[in-house]
Protein backbone atom coordinates (compact mmCIF):
# COMPACT_ATOMS: atom_id res chain seq x y z
CA UNK A 1 0.00 0.00 0.00
CA UNK A 2 1.37 3.67 -1.23
CA UNK A 3 -0.87 5.82 -0.63
CA UNK A 4 -3.65 5.86 2.87
CA UNK A 5 -6.81 5.77 -0.04
CA UNK A 6 -5.61 2.59 -0.80
CA UNK A 7 -6.33 1.27 2.67
CA UNK A 8 -10.14 1.49 1.46
CA UNK A 9 -9.96 0.80 -1.78
CA UNK A 10 -8.25 -2.80 -0.98
CA UNK A 11 -10.42 -3.78 1.82
CA UNK A 12 -13.43 -2.56 -1.04
CA UNK A 13 -11.61 -5.18 -3.07
CA UNK A 14 -11.34 -8.10 -0.97
CA UNK A 15 -14.37 -7.85 1.36
CA UNK A 16 -16.94 -5.54 -1.11
CA UNK A 17 -19.88 -6.67 0.86
CA UNK A 18 -18.95 -6.63 4.52
CA UNK A 19 -19.83 -4.17 7.29
CA UNK A 20 -17.24 -1.65 7.20
CA UNK A 21 -18.81 1.36 9.38
CA UNK A 22 -21.27 0.99 12.12
CA UNK A 23 -23.08 4.07 13.32
CA UNK A 24 -26.05 4.56 15.60
CA UNK A 25 -28.67 2.53 13.20
CA UNK A 26 -26.55 2.82 10.15
CA UNK A 27 -24.25 -0.38 8.28
CA UNK A 28 -21.65 1.04 6.06
CA UNK A 29 -20.17 -1.57 3.47
CA UNK A 30 -16.75 -0.68 2.00
CA UNK A 31 -18.40 -0.91 -1.03
CA UNK A 32 -20.59 1.57 -0.63
CA UNK A 33 -17.88 3.65 1.45
CA UNK A 34 -15.74 3.80 -1.93
CA UNK A 35 -17.95 4.37 -4.09
CA UNK A 36 -19.05 7.49 -1.94
CA UNK A 37 -15.58 8.44 -1.56
CA UNK A 38 -14.69 8.50 -5.31
CA UNK A 39 -18.05 10.53 -5.95
CA UNK A 40 -16.93 13.46 -3.53
CA UNK A 41 -13.61 13.13 -5.12
CA UNK A 42 -14.91 13.71 -8.59
CA UNK A 43 -16.71 16.70 -7.33
CA UNK A 44 -13.75 18.37 -5.74
CA UNK A 45 -11.98 18.30 -8.56
CA UNK A 46 -14.68 19.82 -10.74
CA UNK A 47 -15.18 22.30 -8.00
CA UNK A 48 -11.37 23.34 -8.63
CA UNK A 49 -9.80 21.34 -5.88
CA UNK A 50 -6.46 20.10 -7.40
CA UNK A 51 -3.30 18.11 -6.11
CA UNK A 52 -2.15 19.11 -2.83
CA UNK A 53 -5.06 21.68 -2.08
CA UNK A 54 -6.15 21.44 2.00
CA UNK A 55 -9.74 20.72 2.22
CA UNK A 56 -11.08 20.98 5.89
CA UNK A 57 -13.71 18.94 7.11
CA UNK A 58 -15.58 20.12 9.63
CA UNK A 59 -17.99 17.80 11.16
CA UNK A 60 -18.33 15.20 13.96
CA UNK A 61 -17.83 11.53 14.01
CA UNK A 62 -19.96 10.63 10.89
CA UNK A 63 -20.37 8.34 8.09
CA UNK A 64 -19.79 12.02 6.34
CA UNK A 65 -16.47 12.30 7.90
CA UNK A 66 -15.39 8.71 7.63
CA UNK A 67 -15.75 9.09 3.98
CA UNK A 68 -14.56 12.69 3.37
CA UNK A 69 -11.48 12.01 4.66
CA UNK A 70 -11.18 9.58 1.94
CA UNK A 71 -13.08 11.41 -0.95
CA UNK A 72 -10.47 14.10 -0.16
CA UNK A 73 -7.11 11.88 -0.52
CA UNK A 74 -8.79 10.52 -4.01
CA UNK A 75 -9.13 13.78 -5.45
CA UNK A 76 -5.09 14.09 -4.61
CA UNK A 77 -5.83 16.88 -2.07
CA UNK A 78 -4.84 16.80 1.46
CA UNK A 79 -7.91 16.65 4.66
CA UNK A 80 -7.85 18.58 7.49
CA UNK A 81 -9.96 17.38 10.04
CA UNK A 82 -11.16 20.11 12.44
CA UNK A 83 -13.07 19.68 15.51
CA UNK A 84 -16.95 19.91 15.12
CA UNK A 85 -17.02 21.68 18.74
CA UNK A 86 -14.51 24.43 17.62
CA UNK A 87 -15.94 27.98 17.78
CA UNK A 88 -16.60 30.25 14.74
CA UNK A 89 -13.37 32.48 15.31
CA UNK A 90 -10.97 29.89 15.92
CA UNK A 91 -12.36 27.64 12.60
CA UNK A 92 -11.36 30.70 10.72
CA UNK A 93 -8.04 31.18 12.05
CA UNK A 94 -7.48 27.49 10.95
CA UNK A 95 -9.19 27.40 7.62
CA UNK A 96 -7.32 30.70 6.51
CA UNK A 97 -3.86 29.13 7.92
CA UNK A 98 -4.22 25.65 5.86
CA UNK A 99 -5.80 27.92 3.32
CA UNK A 100 -7.99 25.53 2.48
CA UNK A 101 -9.77 25.12 -1.11
CA UNK A 102 -12.76 24.10 0.19
CA UNK A 103 -14.62 23.46 3.35
CA UNK A 104 -17.32 20.38 4.17
CA UNK A 105 -19.80 20.74 6.77
CA UNK A 106 -23.19 20.42 8.25
CA UNK A 107 -26.52 21.53 6.79
CA UNK A 108 -26.53 23.73 10.21
CA UNK A 109 -23.60 25.41 9.85
CA UNK A 110 -24.65 27.02 6.01
CA UNK A 111 -24.63 30.34 7.15
CA UNK A 112 -21.33 29.68 8.58
CA UNK A 113 -19.54 27.86 5.38
CA UNK A 114 -21.23 30.83 3.07
CA UNK A 115 -18.91 33.66 5.67
CA UNK A 116 -15.85 31.45 5.59
CA UNK A 117 -16.23 30.97 1.59
CA UNK A 118 -16.82 35.05 1.45
CA UNK A 119 -14.17 36.03 3.54
CA UNK A 120 -11.34 33.63 3.03
CA UNK A 121 -9.17 34.29 -0.33
CA UNK A 122 -8.32 30.59 -0.35
CA UNK A 123 -12.05 28.97 -0.34
CA UNK A 124 -13.76 28.22 -3.58
CA UNK A 125 -16.79 26.34 -2.15
CA UNK A 126 -18.86 24.38 0.57
CA UNK A 127 -20.20 21.32 0.83
CA UNK A 128 -23.25 21.03 3.28
CA UNK A 129 -23.91 17.07 4.83
CA UNK A 130 -27.08 16.18 6.60
CA UNK A 131 -30.21 16.38 6.80
CA UNK A 132 -31.95 19.81 5.04
CA UNK A 133 -28.85 19.91 3.17
CA UNK A 134 -30.31 20.95 -0.06
CA UNK A 135 -32.12 23.53 1.08
CA UNK A 136 -29.99 25.19 3.08
CA UNK A 137 -27.20 24.97 0.07
CA UNK A 138 -29.84 26.46 -2.53
CA UNK A 139 -29.94 29.75 0.04
CA UNK A 140 -26.46 30.63 -1.06
CA UNK A 141 -24.34 30.28 -4.36
CA UNK A 142 -20.88 28.83 -3.18
CA UNK A 143 -22.94 25.88 -1.40
CA UNK A 144 -23.32 22.70 -2.72
CA UNK A 145 -25.18 19.64 -0.96
CA UNK A 146 -23.80 16.19 -0.66
CA UNK A 147 -26.94 14.61 -1.96
CA UNK A 148 -26.62 16.84 -5.36
CA UNK A 149 -23.05 15.11 -5.66
CA UNK A 150 -24.35 11.99 -5.12
CA UNK A 151 -27.04 12.24 -7.87
CA UNK A 152 -24.58 13.82 -10.07
CA UNK A 153 -21.17 11.73 -10.48
CA UNK A 154 -20.04 8.16 -11.32
CA UNK A 155 -18.89 6.16 -8.58
CA UNK A 156 -15.84 5.00 -10.11
CA UNK A 157 -12.50 5.82 -8.88
CA UNK A 158 -10.91 8.70 -10.56
CA UNK A 159 -7.44 8.92 -11.73
CA UNK A 160 -4.70 9.47 -9.41
CA UNK A 161 -1.50 11.69 -9.14
CA UNK A 162 -0.57 11.32 -6.16
CA UNK A 163 2.48 9.78 -5.44
CA UNK A 164 3.64 8.19 -1.13
CA UNK A 165 5.73 11.89 -0.90
CA UNK A 166 2.39 14.18 -1.28
CA UNK A 167 0.57 15.19 1.80
CA UNK A 168 -2.03 13.55 2.85
CA UNK A 169 -3.20 14.97 6.04
CA UNK A 170 -2.32 18.24 7.94
CA UNK A 171 -3.73 17.20 12.18
CA UNK A 172 -3.64 20.70 14.64
CA UNK A 173 -2.72 19.82 17.67
CA UNK A 174 -2.07 22.91 20.81
CA UNK A 175 1.58 22.87 22.07
CA UNK A 176 1.68 24.48 25.70
CA UNK A 177 1.19 27.61 24.22
CA UNK A 178 -1.99 26.84 23.51
CA UNK A 179 -1.16 27.96 19.54
CA UNK A 180 -2.21 25.55 16.87
CA UNK A 181 0.28 24.14 14.66
CA UNK A 182 -0.52 21.80 11.84
CA UNK A 183 1.45 18.91 11.95
CA UNK A 184 1.95 17.93 8.04
CA UNK A 185 1.87 14.16 7.74
CA UNK A 186 2.85 12.41 4.07
CA UNK A 187 1.17 9.49 2.64
CA UNK A 188 4.19 7.56 3.48
CA UNK A 189 4.08 8.73 7.41
CA UNK A 190 0.25 7.70 7.72
CA UNK A 191 0.61 4.81 5.95
CA UNK A 192 3.96 3.61 8.17
CA UNK A 193 2.52 4.21 11.53
CA UNK A 194 -1.13 2.13 10.65
CA UNK A 195 1.38 -0.24 9.73
CA UNK A 196 3.35 -0.77 12.45
CA UNK A 197 0.47 -0.14 15.77
CA UNK A 198 -1.52 -3.07 13.52
CA UNK A 199 1.41 -4.84 14.27
CA UNK A 200 1.93 -4.48 17.83
CA UNK A 201 -1.87 -5.13 18.57
CA UNK A 202 -2.12 -8.21 16.18
CA UNK A 203 -5.10 -6.95 14.34
CA UNK A 204 -7.23 -8.92 11.76
CA UNK A 205 -9.88 -9.01 9.91
CA UNK A 206 -12.89 -10.36 12.40
CA UNK A 207 -11.80 -7.24 14.95
CA UNK A 208 -14.62 -4.99 15.69
CA UNK A 209 -13.31 -1.82 16.89
CA UNK A 210 -15.03 0.78 18.94
CA UNK A 211 -13.81 4.62 18.68
CA UNK A 212 -15.61 7.59 20.41
CA UNK A 213 -12.72 9.43 20.50
CA UNK A 214 -12.87 12.74 17.73
CA UNK A 215 -11.60 11.95 14.31
CA UNK A 216 -9.61 15.16 14.46
CA UNK A 217 -7.83 13.82 17.30
CA UNK A 218 -4.80 11.62 15.72
CA UNK A 219 -5.64 8.62 18.55
CA UNK A 220 -9.38 8.44 16.83
CA UNK A 221 -8.71 8.79 13.46
CA UNK A 222 -6.42 6.37 13.37
CA UNK A 223 -8.86 3.79 14.44
CA UNK A 224 -10.56 4.49 11.18
CA UNK A 225 -7.41 4.18 9.01
CA UNK A 226 -6.07 0.93 10.72
CA UNK A 227 -9.77 -0.63 10.74
CA UNK A 228 -9.85 -0.05 7.08
CA UNK A 229 -6.21 -1.41 6.32
CA UNK A 230 -6.48 -4.72 8.19
CA UNK A 231 -10.41 -5.09 6.71
CA UNK A 232 -12.44 -4.90 10.00
CA UNK A 233 -15.58 -3.11 10.96
CA UNK A 234 -15.53 0.51 12.87
CA UNK A 235 -17.95 1.22 15.59
CA UNK A 236 -18.24 4.75 15.49
CA UNK A 237 -19.84 6.82 18.47
CA UNK A 238 -20.44 10.59 18.50
CA UNK A 239 -18.71 10.97 22.05
CA UNK A 240 -18.38 8.96 25.23
CA UNK A 241 -20.59 11.04 26.58
CA UNK A 242 -23.28 8.53 28.26
CA UNK A 243 -20.84 5.20 29.44
CA UNK A 244 -24.27 2.91 29.77
CA UNK A 245 -24.72 3.71 26.24
CA UNK A 246 -21.59 3.22 25.14
CA UNK A 247 -21.13 -0.35 26.96
CA UNK A 248 -24.83 -1.38 25.51
CA UNK A 249 -22.99 -1.00 21.96
CA UNK A 250 -20.16 -2.78 22.76
CA UNK A 251 -22.17 -5.74 24.31
CA UNK A 252 -24.41 -5.26 20.98
CA UNK A 253 -21.43 -5.34 18.39
CA UNK A 254 -19.39 -7.87 20.16
CA UNK A 255 -16.34 -5.52 20.23
CA UNK A 256 -13.33 -6.64 20.22
CA UNK A 257 -11.12 -3.84 20.41
CA UNK A 258 -11.25 -0.81 22.57
CA UNK A 259 -9.02 2.42 22.41
CA UNK A 260 -9.32 4.44 25.07
CA UNK A 261 -7.64 7.69 27.14
CA UNK A 262 -7.69 7.60 31.06
CA UNK A 263 -10.33 9.58 31.43
CA UNK A 264 -12.78 7.28 29.46
CA UNK A 265 -11.33 4.65 31.59
CA UNK A 266 -11.16 6.44 35.47
CA UNK A 267 -15.29 7.05 33.75
CA UNK A 268 -15.82 3.03 32.89
CA UNK A 269 -14.83 1.74 36.10
CA UNK A 270 -16.91 4.00 38.36
CA UNK A 271 -19.91 1.46 36.13
CA UNK A 272 -21.46 -1.52 36.58
CA UNK A 273 -19.66 -3.62 34.05
CA UNK A 274 -21.04 -6.82 35.23
CA UNK A 275 -24.25 -5.35 33.80
CA UNK A 276 -23.36 -5.98 30.08
CA UNK A 277 -21.93 -9.37 28.25
CA UNK A 278 -18.45 -7.75 27.26
CA UNK A 279 -16.61 -11.32 26.41
CA UNK A 280 -16.00 -10.53 22.49
CA UNK A 281 -13.41 -7.82 24.13
CA UNK A 282 -9.45 -9.24 23.21
CA UNK A 283 -7.51 -5.77 23.65
CA UNK A 284 -7.66 -2.64 25.52
CA UNK A 285 -5.10 0.39 24.25
CA UNK A 286 -4.17 3.24 26.19
CA UNK A 287 -2.60 6.43 24.61
CA UNK A 288 -2.63 10.29 25.47
CA UNK A 289 -1.76 10.22 29.41
CA UNK A 290 -0.12 7.11 30.98
CA UNK A 291 -2.63 5.16 33.33
CA UNK A 292 -2.45 5.20 36.84
CA UNK A 293 -1.30 1.63 38.10
CA UNK A 294 -4.32 1.75 40.39
CA UNK A 295 -6.36 1.75 36.95
CA UNK A 296 -4.42 -0.58 35.06
CA UNK A 297 -5.27 -3.14 37.33
CA UNK A 298 -8.62 -2.24 38.04
CA UNK A 299 -9.27 -2.11 34.09
CA UNK A 300 -7.48 -6.04 33.97
CA UNK A 301 -10.02 -6.81 36.89
CA UNK A 302 -13.12 -5.19 34.47
CA UNK A 303 -11.52 -6.85 31.52
CA UNK A 304 -9.90 -10.28 32.40
CA UNK A 305 -10.31 -12.01 28.97
CA UNK A 306 -8.24 -8.92 26.89
CA UNK A 307 -4.81 -7.89 27.12
CA UNK A 308 -3.95 -4.18 27.99
CA UNK A 309 -1.45 -2.57 25.90
CA UNK A 310 0.08 0.58 27.50
CA UNK A 311 1.46 3.25 24.90
CA UNK A 312 3.03 6.62 24.32
CA UNK A 313 2.72 8.82 21.66
CA UNK A 314 2.19 12.60 20.16
CA UNK A 315 0.80 13.90 16.98
CA UNK A 316 4.23 14.62 15.37
CA UNK A 317 4.90 10.45 15.68
CA UNK A 318 1.61 9.59 15.96
CA UNK A 319 2.82 6.59 18.12
CA UNK A 320 5.87 6.00 19.59
CA UNK A 321 6.14 3.14 22.24
CA UNK A 322 4.54 0.70 23.25
CA UNK A 323 4.43 -1.78 26.16
CA UNK A 324 3.97 -5.15 25.23
CA UNK A 325 0.90 -7.17 27.70
CA UNK A 326 3.31 -9.62 29.10
CA UNK A 327 5.51 -6.65 30.37
CA UNK A 328 2.63 -5.12 32.60
CA UNK A 329 2.73 -6.86 36.01
CA UNK A 330 6.54 -6.69 35.78
CA UNK A 331 6.91 -2.44 34.57
CA UNK A 332 3.24 -1.20 35.22
CA UNK A 333 4.99 2.17 34.96
CA UNK A 334 6.36 1.66 31.41
CA UNK A 335 5.21 2.60 27.88
CA UNK A 336 7.11 0.60 26.82
CA UNK A 337 9.56 0.53 24.06
CA UNK A 338 10.21 1.63 20.09
CA UNK A 339 7.09 0.27 17.78
CA UNK A 340 8.26 -1.72 15.26
CA UNK A 341 10.33 -0.31 12.73
CA UNK A 342 11.64 2.67 14.43
CA UNK A 343 14.01 3.34 17.59
CA UNK A 344 14.62 6.00 20.01
CA UNK A 345 16.88 7.42 22.39
CA UNK A 346 17.30 9.91 25.72
CA UNK A 347 19.65 12.79 25.40
CA UNK A 348 20.47 15.25 28.13
CA UNK A 349 20.15 19.25 27.54
CA UNK A 350 23.24 19.13 25.54
CA UNK A 351 22.84 16.39 23.46
CA UNK A 352 24.47 14.06 24.78
CA UNK A 353 23.21 10.45 24.89
CA UNK A 354 22.15 8.98 28.21
CA UNK A 355 21.79 5.21 29.78
CA UNK A 356 19.26 3.68 32.03
CA UNK A 357 18.47 5.75 35.04
CA UNK A 358 18.75 8.29 33.83
CA UNK A 359 16.19 10.85 32.72
CA UNK A 360 16.52 12.95 29.45
CA UNK A 361 14.09 14.34 26.33
CA UNK A 362 13.05 11.24 24.50
CA UNK A 363 14.38 11.38 20.06
CA UNK A 364 12.39 9.34 17.96
CA UNK A 365 13.61 7.84 14.47
CA UNK A 366 11.44 6.28 11.89
CA UNK A 367 9.14 6.29 9.02
CA UNK A 368 6.59 7.93 11.21
CA UNK A 369 8.15 11.02 12.04
CA UNK A 370 5.94 13.39 10.20
CA UNK A 371 7.04 16.39 8.15
CA UNK A 372 7.07 19.18 9.84
CA UNK A 373 4.55 22.15 11.37
CA UNK A 374 2.41 23.81 8.44
CA UNK A 375 3.79 27.22 7.64
CA UNK A 376 6.07 27.48 11.00
CA UNK A 377 9.29 26.94 9.71
CA UNK A 378 10.67 28.09 13.29
CA UNK A 379 9.00 25.82 15.06
CA UNK A 380 9.87 22.81 12.76
CA UNK A 381 13.37 23.37 13.14
CA UNK A 382 13.31 23.22 17.08
CA UNK A 383 11.21 19.93 17.36
CA UNK A 384 12.17 18.41 13.71
CA UNK A 385 16.40 18.02 14.02
CA UNK A 386 19.20 16.47 11.94
CA UNK A 387 19.80 13.04 13.23
CA UNK A 388 22.57 10.53 13.12
CA UNK A 389 22.05 10.14 9.75
CA UNK A 390 23.41 12.62 6.85
CA UNK A 391 20.00 14.13 5.38
CA UNK A 392 17.36 12.79 7.65
CA UNK A 393 15.34 14.69 10.25
CA UNK A 394 14.65 12.78 13.94
CA UNK A 395 11.90 14.18 16.63
CA UNK A 396 12.58 15.87 19.71
CA UNK A 397 9.45 14.87 21.91
CA UNK A 398 9.90 17.50 24.15
CA UNK A 399 9.14 14.79 27.11
CA UNK A 400 11.37 13.71 29.55
CA UNK A 401 11.98 9.59 29.94
CA UNK A 402 13.68 7.42 31.70
CA UNK A 403 15.01 3.91 30.92
CA UNK A 404 15.57 1.18 32.67
CA UNK A 405 18.59 -1.80 32.33
CA UNK A 406 16.50 -3.59 29.57
CA UNK A 407 15.47 -0.83 27.16
CA UNK A 408 12.24 -0.32 28.39
CA UNK A 409 10.76 3.78 29.23
CA UNK A 410 9.04 5.37 31.96
CA UNK A 411 7.30 8.62 31.29
CA UNK A 412 8.27 10.99 33.51
CA UNK A 413 6.85 14.84 32.71
CA UNK A 414 6.69 16.99 29.39
CA UNK A 415 9.80 19.56 30.20
CA UNK A 416 7.63 22.06 30.14
CA UNK A 417 5.46 20.58 32.57
CA UNK A 418 8.45 19.97 35.30
CA UNK A 419 7.92 22.27 38.60
CA UNK A 420 10.56 24.07 40.12
CA UNK A 421 10.11 23.82 44.00
CA UNK A 422 12.80 25.20 45.95
CA UNK A 423 15.24 24.52 43.17
CA UNK A 424 13.91 20.88 43.14
CA UNK A 425 12.61 19.49 39.73
CA UNK A 426 9.23 17.86 40.51
CA UNK A 427 7.52 15.61 38.18
CA UNK A 428 3.55 15.79 38.24
CA UNK A 429 3.23 12.33 37.56
CA UNK A 430 5.06 10.97 40.51
CA UNK A 431 2.96 13.03 43.00
CA UNK A 432 0.23 11.96 40.84
CA UNK A 433 0.99 8.49 40.82
CA UNK A 434 1.14 8.60 44.70
CA UNK A 435 -2.23 10.17 45.44
CA UNK A 436 -4.09 7.87 42.88
CA UNK A 437 -3.53 5.15 45.42
CA UNK A 438 -5.70 6.99 47.61
CA UNK A 439 -8.98 4.63 47.60
CA UNK A 440 -11.52 7.13 46.37
CA UNK A 441 -9.66 9.37 43.54
CA UNK A 442 -10.78 8.85 40.46
CA UNK A 443 -8.77 11.78 38.93
CA UNK A 444 -5.76 14.32 39.52
CA UNK A 445 -3.98 16.92 38.20
CA UNK A 446 -0.86 18.10 39.72
CA UNK A 447 0.29 21.76 38.83
CA UNK A 448 3.08 24.60 39.67
CA UNK A 449 1.56 27.70 41.14
CA UNK A 450 3.97 30.68 41.67
CA UNK A 451 5.07 31.03 45.17
CA UNK A 452 7.17 34.15 46.28
CA UNK A 453 9.59 31.89 48.70
CA UNK A 454 9.16 28.40 46.78
CA UNK A 455 9.57 29.85 43.17
CA UNK A 456 6.68 27.61 42.31
CA UNK A 457 4.27 25.44 44.69
CA UNK A 458 2.90 21.96 44.07
CA UNK A 459 -0.97 22.12 44.03
CA UNK A 460 -3.01 19.16 43.50
CA UNK A 461 -6.36 19.21 42.24
CA UNK A 462 -8.34 16.17 43.07
CA UNK A 463 -11.91 14.66 41.73
CA UNK A 464 -13.23 11.90 44.44
CA UNK A 465 -15.88 9.24 44.67
CA UNK A 466 -18.41 10.32 47.37
CA UNK A 467 -16.84 12.56 50.11
CA UNK A 468 -13.59 10.26 50.65
CA UNK A 469 -10.76 11.16 50.56
CA UNK A 470 -10.39 14.92 52.29
CA UNK A 471 -7.74 17.86 51.09
CA UNK A 472 -6.40 16.81 54.57
CA UNK A 473 -6.61 12.94 53.55
CA UNK A 474 -4.91 13.48 50.68
CA UNK A 475 -1.85 15.65 52.21
CA UNK A 476 -1.31 13.26 55.25
CA UNK A 477 -0.84 10.69 52.58
CA UNK A 478 1.75 12.59 50.42
CA UNK A 479 3.71 13.34 53.25
CA UNK A 480 3.92 9.71 54.11
CA UNK A 481 5.25 8.65 50.89
CA UNK A 482 6.75 11.79 48.93
CA UNK A 483 9.71 13.75 49.46
CA UNK A 484 8.73 17.46 51.49
CA UNK A 485 9.43 19.34 48.56
CA UNK A 486 7.29 17.17 46.37
CA UNK A 487 4.38 17.17 48.76
CA UNK A 488 1.50 19.53 47.91
CA UNK A 489 1.39 23.25 49.62
CA UNK A 490 -2.16 23.25 48.51
CA UNK A 491 -5.00 20.50 47.89
CA UNK A 492 -8.25 21.23 45.98
CA UNK A 493 -11.22 18.91 46.15
CA UNK A 494 -12.98 19.68 42.55
CA UNK A 495 -16.17 18.10 41.08
CA UNK A 496 -14.21 17.82 37.58
CA UNK A 497 -10.83 18.76 35.30
CA UNK A 498 -11.11 20.68 32.26
CA UNK A 499 -10.17 18.52 29.34
CA UNK A 500 -8.93 19.24 25.62
CA UNK A 501 -10.71 18.04 22.69
CA UNK A 502 -8.42 15.21 22.97
CA UNK A 503 -9.74 13.91 26.55
CA UNK A 504 -6.33 15.28 28.21
CA UNK A 505 -6.73 17.36 31.26
CA UNK A 506 -5.96 20.81 30.05
CA UNK A 507 -3.36 22.15 32.70
CA UNK A 508 -2.80 25.42 31.09
CA UNK A 509 -6.48 26.14 32.65
CA UNK A 510 -5.51 25.06 36.01
CA UNK A 511 -2.07 27.18 36.77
Amino acid sequence: MRLVQDLLEQSARRTPEKVALVFERQRWTYAEIEAKANQLARALRDLGVTRGDRVALFLPNSPELALGIFGVLKADAVFVVINSTTKPDKLARLVENCEAAAVVTRARDASLAAGLVEHVPSLRCGLLAGQGAAEAAAAYDDLIALDAVWAEYPDSPPPRRAIDQDLACLIYTSGSTGDSKGVMSSHRNVVFAASSIIQYVGNVPDDVVINALPLSFDYGLYQLLMTFKFGGTLVLEKSFAYGAHFLKRMEEEKVTGLPGVPTMFAILLQMDLGAFDLGALRYVTNTAAALPVRHIRAIRRAFPCAKLISMYGLTETKRTLYLPPEQLDKRPHSVGMAIPGTEVWLEDEEGRPLGAGEVGELVIRGGHVMRGYWRAPEATAERFRPGPLPGETVCYSGDLFRMDEEGYYEFVSRKDDVIKCRGEKVSPKEVEGVIYDLPGVVEVAVVGVPDPILGQAVKALVVRNGDAPTDRDVLAHCRAHLEDYMTPKFVEIVDSLPKTTSGKIARTALC
